[in-house]
């Protein structure tokens, strides 16, 4: 019988808009309390674990506040290597340190406010286990409260366990592999006519989003592409001994044969790490972080009429994105270290972003040519100090980095 920790019931309150993912980080607390572990990925600069349910299954990749690039607990040490080499040129001077956690949460956000669906659900919880990275003093405070616990059960503690941590909850895609694998791929053996137009409404929401929260860190290797290729199933009068249905790539047309069953091709896009975007400016030092896919095939074709019905009245309404600032900063306000004047510059961002995605869209132009257009800025301010309505201001950043190509 397994030992629940307090914060489950507290998630469950907390997701109480979402039963689906409540269950979820239910099942992950409970393999945890089984002894069931997050597992480290090894890959990346950062601090980040597979959590399973209690069948071992991968459901979710946890990636804790303090364990990010540049923060206090990351166990790579390549980055703290960076840090203590060139303590005055490292991180990207753009966004805000440490709130990756709240920018994988804020692309999710921004992905079902637009009805992308190409973020896998990302929300903030709270998670304890054995196999995080912890300061020594952490762990030997839980060995002796543990101690004592046996040998006195009336003691008691305000908390047993190691301390939880904060991060972004990612639940986890099946079948996906890397862009850059599809991509290599479909350049050899290109799509057919039709499947190519549905992979190319789905990198144009990957372009939406993208553009959007400003990503500044979307390589083709940290998208994802889940292809089905067709397959023929043949069922014979009869079946199979066994019964079951006998699966052939090439089909020989007999009197036996009462039906050809084809299975539908399926192509999407999965897009993950987007803990570097919502910058509180464009980048205007030494990197400019461009966007990889601009460079691909796909991005010289026109915006399509489906993107433009699909997201235009949306963006066109300045209610809609006040309010999606609004949600955002609800999200943001969460961190300990949040600063009201830097995420107003966010916004800004944002809203110019929105403005130029606005107008491309509008005009008819390509993903390429979106990313061209001058970087905008759309500032908020009170008409009145006193009063509750606002003026909106845009302008043009001029400031360009030192080396526009990377």
């Amino acid at each position: 019988m397994y030992s629940f920790s307090a914060n489950v019931f507290d998630l469950f309150f907390l997701f109480a808009d979402d039963p689906h993912f409540s269950d979820l980080v239910y099942s992950a607390e409970i393999a945890i309390d089984g002894g069931i572990y997050p597992e480290r990925i090894y890959q990346g600069s950062s601090g980040s674990y597979f959590v399973k349910n209690p069948a071992k299954k991968v459901v979710a990749v946890f990636k804790p506040k303090d364990e990010e690039p540049y923060g206090r607990l990351n166990p790579k040490w390549t980055k703290w290597m960076h840090k203590l080499c060139c303590p005055c040129c490292f991180g990207r001077a753009c966004l805000i340190p440490n709130q990756g956690y709240l920018s994988e949460a804020g692309a999710s956000l921004v992905d079902q406010k637009l009805n992308l669906n190409i973020v896998p659900k990302t929300r903030v919880v709270r998670l304890v286990s054995e196999t995080f990275n912890y300061p020594r003093i952490d762990r030997q405070k839980a060995r002796i409260k543990k101690t004592i616990k046996e040998r006195i059960p009336a003691a008691r503690f305000n908390r047993m366990s190691l301390p939880p941590k904060t991060g972004s909850f990612q639940l986890f895609v099946d079948g996906y592999k890397d862009a850059d694998y599809w991509l290599r791929r479909f350049e050899q053996e290109p799509l057919p006519t039709r499947l190519s137009q549905k992979f190319q409404l789905q990198f144009e929401r990957l372009v939406v989003l993208d553009y959007i929260i400003r990503n500044t860190d979307r390589g083709n290797d940290n998208w994802l592409i889940k292809y089905e290729q067709p397959s023929i199933v043949a069922q014979v009068n009869g079946g199979t001994p066994n019964g079951m249905p006998r699966s052939s790539s090439r089909l020989e047309m007999t009197e036996n044969t009462d039906w050809n069953l084809v299975q539908l091709p399926e192509i999407r896009i999965a897009a993950i790490d987007n803990g570097l975007a919502f910058p509180f400016k464009h980048p205007d030092s030494w990197r400019a972080y461009p966007y990889h896919w601009a460079w691909l095939p796909q991005a010289k074709i026109p915006f399509s009429q489906d993107i433009k019905d699909l997201i235009l009245p949306l963006l066109s309404d300045q209610n809609f994105v006040e309010e999606l600032c609004n949600e955002l900063f609800e999200l943001f306000r969460q961190d300990k270290g949040f600063d009201r004047s830097l995420f107003e510059r966010q916004m800004s961002v944002m809203r110019g972003q929105i403005l130029n995605l606005t107008q491309a869209l509008k005009d008819g132009k390509s993903p390429v040519q979106l990313v061209q257009m001058p970087a905008v800025i759309v500032e908020r301010s009170k008409v009145n100090p006193s009063g509750r309505f606002f003026s909106f201001q845009q302008r043009f950043q001029n400031k360009s980095p030192f080396f526009s190509w990377c």
